[in-house]
């Protein structure tokens, strides 16, 4: 988690996380701009030291059309914490149908979960009301920036005034 970076652009923005590696290939030269830097750290060559960097910034605008997550089996157990929506539990799971296929229910966001395999072998091919289980919560269809915070664990306390919904002003 140490090892990544956020990377804004021109507007503060959020556009993606990248290597440290990255970063500083970035800012040497001269395509982006330090915002934050951890302090603790440094990365050193023979002769010198640079700041570790944390968040930063391109110079340049880049014009995004629409930043969607792709629904994929790893980003569904991604959304859910790697955790069994039914019944909390982290190992052996799978993917679940909420409303099952052979009763119309498609491939979408808001209709997979994670599922462990004894509570996906337990709702087989039912309904949740009829075998009386409940999600733990409701899947949703995650945006891009709820889905950066997710990237990599726990988003980093410096990169919270960059990921809120709300402008940030330089």
């Amino acid at each position: 988690m140490m090892n990544t970076v956020l990377i804004l652009n021109q507007d503060y923005t959020p556009l993606t996380v990248c290597s440290v590696q990255r970063a500083f290939m970035l800012m040497f030269l001269k395509k982006a701009d330090l915002i934050t830097q951890i302090k603790e750290k440094e990365l050193r060559s023979v002769t010198q030291s640079f700041p570790f960097p944390s968040v930063i910034k391109i110079k340049y605008y880049v014009s995004i059309p629409y930043k969607g997550v792709v629904m994929s089996r790893h980003n569904i157990f991604k959304r859910d914490g790697g955790k069994c929506q039914y019944c909390g539990t982290s190992s052996d799971l799978t993917i679940d149908h909420v409303v099952p296929r052979s009763r119309g229910g498609k491939s979408t966001w808001t209709n997979l979960v994670t599922a462990c395999k004894k509570c996906n072998s337990k709702k087989s091919d039912y309904t949740l009301e009829k075998v009386g289980m409940k999600l733990t919560k409701a899947p949703i269809k995650p945006n891009y920036l709820t889905f950066l915070r997710m990237n990599n664990g726990a988003f980093r306390d410096d990169w919270a005034p960059y990921l809120n919904p709300k402008k940030v002003s330089a």
